[in-house]
């Protein structure tokens, strides 16, 4: 099988993007976890681009494990920017499993998404038990193996858990995310995020993605901690979030909507022979 494909990136969280609406290309859970395999083409996550009537088309997300997911806020918005090339539409509908995505082109190369209304309540996370979503009192251990104990859980078309810490440094989020996700709390597992606040406009995080692990960037953890950081007065309705290659800004809106906005990379066609 002999096809093309296309490679963006939002802040370094990659995505090999498959157009799926004139020719399919039916791809099996092995030839998903090939193509994000880092020693052959490599990315977070695979992206398929289908038909929608409702929408100008509509997305389906795979981790790197092959799983299939619900929501991937900077892959949205790089598929936005594609098709706003394709259709010359500066706003662009999309349709995910977690709903119509609205996404707004800024030009250079910025563009912002409406994720939605979080969900805030324990079985929409969805948790196994009824918990107090604010502080799950889950235990961590930092490098000198001192406990901090919290965990916010938010859904922002997926789940996440975020923990805000005095320094981000001090924690090993490559031993610590793949135990929380996998925690018996999340039926679902979850993504995780060690944040610190720096001031109310600005948060500094290190990311472990459900199925994809380690990330550079990831759109809706920040659209998470954001709202975490929110819940818990820690900053404002409008705040950046740092990863190691920028910022994404975040606004939650009057209605409780929370919008990301951030950088995009050149569309790069690539072609993939499996």
């Amino acid at each position: 099988m002999d096809f093309k494909a296309f490679k963006m990136d939002g802040l370094g969280n990659d995505f090999v993007i498959i157009d799926n609406r004139q020719k399919i290309t039916d791809l099996s859970r092995e030839q998903i976890i090939k193509i994000c395999d880092r020693n052959f083409i490599g990315c977070d996550q695979l992206i398929l681009i289908e038909n929608d009537k409702t929408a100008d088309a509509r997305l389906k997300f795979f981790n790197s494990d092959g799983g299939e997911s619900e929501a991937c806020g900077n892959g949205t918005r790089c598929v936005a920017d594609l098709i706003s090339k394709e259709n010359g539409n500066k706003t662009i509908i999309l349709t995910t499993l977690s709903g119509n995505l609205k996404s707004e082109i800024l030009g250079n190369n910025l563009v912002t998404t409406e994720i939605g209304n979080p969900k805030i309540k324990w079985n929409e996370i969805p948790l196994s038990d009824e918990l107090d979503t604010k502080n799950l009192n889950i235990k961590i251990n930092d490098l000198n193996n001192n406990e901090h104990s919290g965990g916010t859980a938010v859904n922002v078309g997926n789940p996440h858990v975020v923990f805000f810490v005095d320094d981000i440094e001090n924690f090993d989020i490559t031993k610590i995310g793949p135990q929380i996700e996998n925690h018996k709390m999340f039926p679902e597992k979850c993504n995780v995020t060690i944040g610190k606040v720096i001031n109310k406009n600005l948060i500094k995080v290190k990311v472990w993605e459900r199925g994809a692990g380690l990330t550079k960037a990831c759109g809706t953890a920040a659209c998470a901690t954001a709202f975490a950081g929110s819940l818990n007065n820690l900053t404002d309705k409008k705040t950046d979030i740092e990863f190691r290659n920028g910022k994404l800004s975040i606004f939650i809106d009057e209605k409780n909507s929370i919008h990301m906005k951030g950088p995009i990379s050149d569309i790069k066609e690539i072609s993939i022979k499996l």
